[in-house]
């Protein structure tokens, strides 16, 4: 009865803050009530600072087939969430400068429904960090990387209760396409015998890159031409955007534009093979990520 009241509570309390909701998504599974969200969120938190306490002081986990699988499904998740938002903004005759909730009627509930996969994907995309943890890539789990997943999943439940179409679409669908790439990249940087074909890295954070100003333009287009799509919501998509572009500029000058230190540059053998622009003893990729070695 306590939780009962107080998700009543939160919930009230959402609603005045952001109005009445979208009526046609109501039922749909983990949307009426924001509690699960929040919980799986602070669950995904408190896994990473309990996991890598557990994973301390032991060896960590190969977990290869586990990823093959893994980057599999989402691979083939972010495919069918690409085409189907391609066919339904298509079918609906969607406007992509600025487009409303409510004129594209079935097209609209199409896209919705898509849009709620590309939420409930990233509840689905927290294990990506768990992986991280189980096989100690302490190095990977930055505060771009959480941030950016425990933010994602919340604002698009926030999304898909006020608006679940229309001018929403844009985003999960460049993100879709990005995500194809990326995913299918993991998977394969798993195999070590594809490591040596994996040399396109550096061009899918610079993708990733794009994709956020992209966003963040098509999103503007919408405040500079008006069509009825809350002006709030653009403003804030646009504000979070911007910081993802912050961060992603910073990790993407620490990863590829940090020159090496003199010491590096002096131990590093003169006959050791260069692959890709770099020392291949120095790391293997795993997952999508630098994996460096000890130094001896």
């Amino acid at each position: 009865e306590h939780l009962k009241a107080f998700d009543q509570e939160v919930n009230e309390f959402v609603d005045y803050m952001f109005g009445p909701r979208d009526a046609r998504v109501r039922g749909w599974f983990l949307l009426d009530s924001y509690l699960p969200t929040f919980f799986l969120t602070g669950a995904y938190l408190l896994c990473i600072w309990l996991g890598n306490k557990f994973m301390k002081d032991r060896p960590p986990f190969s977990l290869r087939a586990h990823l093959i699988v893994y980057n599999l499904g989402i691979t083939l998740l972010s495919l069918y969430m690409l085409i189907e938002l391609v066919l339904a903004t298509w079918e609906g005759g969607y406007n992509l400068q600025c487009q409303n909730l409510h004129s594209a009627g079935e097209a609209d509930i199409r896209v919705a429904k898509v849009l709620w996969w590309y939420y409930f994907s990233k509840v689905i995309e927290f294990m990506d960090t768990i992986f991280f943890v189980l096989r100690k890539k302490s190095s990977q789990i930055t505060f771009l990387h959480v941030y950016h997943h425990a933010t994602m999943f919340n604002i698009w439940w926030c999304v898909l209760n006020w608006i679940p179409c229309g001018q929403s679409f844009f985003g999960p669908t460049l993100n879709s396409f990005i995500h194809v790439l990326m995913y299918s990249y993991y998977g394969l940087s798993v195999i070590p015998s594809m490591r040596k074909y994996l040399w396109w890295k550096k061009y899918l954070t610079q993708a990733q890159l794009i994709q956020f100003l992209l966003t963040i333009v098509h999103t503007l287009s919408a405040a500079v031409k008006p069509c009825g799509f809350p002006f709030g919501c653009l403003m804030f998509q646009s504000s979070y955007m911007a910081t993802l572009v912050i961060l992603f500029i910073n990790f993407y000058i620490k990863t590829y534009r940090k020159a090496p230190s003199r010491t590096a540059i002096e131990e590093t053998p003169v006959t050791t093979e260069i692959k890709n622009g770099f020392h291949k003893d120095y790391f293997a990729a795993a997952n999508g990520f630098l994996n460096n070695k000890k130094a001896q």
